[in-house]
């Protein structure tokens, strides 16, 4: 299985490097399918499902939504890149928005489905003794094995979106913070004929090919890692929203968040530092139900938070607030590379 996760690296890298429209065009193939599967889903509950099984509709209490939400941040992790993906695929930044929150919305569905299928199908006593619940949960309300099968290769399914997705948008972002100065200048060169971030996307490849040797302590240590730094993320893009209405009230904002004036805006902005700064309390060992992460988690986290202090220290200073931050930035930085020109992504 090892060997198997390393060649579906090299698959999705290669795909990747091709370009954009390669990607996307592999991402909407595999969407069909998780749609099907959804569709077999929807049957399954109309033709034999059993409401009495999802008795009792809640069990565990505050520690059992606590467990959820701690996973919660790495879930949210690849809607991202849609914004991310804009300058190649040539979407207009007021339909970004929209397709950000419509994307979580169909999430949010998708998520509901398998809940209410597997509860419909399995006796809530029965659940913890299956080890693939969907999978067993259509197998019983379509009465044959096979359905099962097909849930998985769903799964399946969906593990490789979230990997093409992952691959998209991690490049992108290592292509512009090579361009900031951020980190090194090669993970931001782009292929000479498909103008993608190559060296990006192979250095991701091959940290995903050798991941699965690694063992699934690794991969849990990473997830928990990740989750905290990525509660970080939102937070600081929380806050920034915050400064920029204050800051800068007339920028052009094309899809203005909390309507027309400062009212709506500053409300959600400060929501959503609230409700970061909730989650990540649950992080630390400061209420009953915070999460224990293990030490290996934390060890990582900090690593990873030092090598990103370390390069930010390392950015040009004199860059003044405004509309053209980015612009000035990547100037200072061209200028100490002894670069010129311009090097955008491209669109194929």
């Amino acid at each position: 299985w090892a060997l198997t996760g390393t060649v579906a690296a090299v698959i999705m890298g290669w795909i990747n490097v091709r370009g954009i429209r390669t990607a996307s065009l592999v991402q909407t193939f595999i969407v069909c399918f998780l749609l099907l599967v959804g569709l077999f889903l929807i049957l399954g509950v109309i033709v034999g499902s059993e409401p009495s099984n999802a008795q009792p509709l809640f069990t565990g209490g505050a520690p059992g939504m606590i467990a959820v939400l701690v996973a919660v941040p790495f879930l949210f992790v690849g809607f991202d890149v849609i914004p991310q993906s804009a300058e190649e695929v040539k979407i207009p930044p007021r339909k970004i928005g929209r397709l950000v929150v419509v994307s979580v919305l169909m999430a949010i569905a998708w998520y509901l489905l398998i809940i209410f299928t597997s509860s419909m199908a399995i006796p809530s006593a029965d659940l913890a003794n299956h080890d693939l619940v969907t999978a067993d949960a259509l197998a019983v309300l379509l009465g044959h094995e096979i359905w099962g099968t097909v849930v998985i290769a769903g799964g399946l399914a969906g593990i490789l979106t979230s990997w093409n997705a992952f691959l998209i948008g991690a490049s992108r972002l290592m292509f512009s913070m090579a361009r900031a100065g951020m980190i090194p200048a090669w993970l931001g060169r782009l292929h000479p004929k498909y103008r993608t971030p190559a060296n990006a996307v192979i250095l991701i490849s091959v940290l995903a090919g050798i991941a699965p040797f690694l063992g699934s302590g690794m991969i849990d240590w990473v997830v928990n890692a990740g989750s905290p730094a990525i509660i970080i993320a939102y937070f600081l893009v929380s806050v920034v929203f915050l400064l920029l209405r204050r800051r800068e009230p007339d920028m052009e904002r094309p899809m203005r968040v909390g309507g027309a004036g400062s009212a709506g805006g500053t409300i959600i902005g400060v929501i959503s530092v609230i409700l970061t700064a909730l989650m990540f309390a649950l992080y630390l060992p400061l209420t009953p139900w915070s999460t224990d992460l293990g030490w290996p988690a934390w060890i990582m986290f900090g690593v990873w938070m030092l090598i990103g202090i370390w390069y930010m220290i390392r950015l040009p200073g004199g860059i003044r607030a405004g509309a053209d931050a980015e612009e000035q930035l990547i100037a200072a930085v061209r200028r100490r590379r002894g670069q010129g020109g311009d090097s955008g992504l491209g669109d194929d």
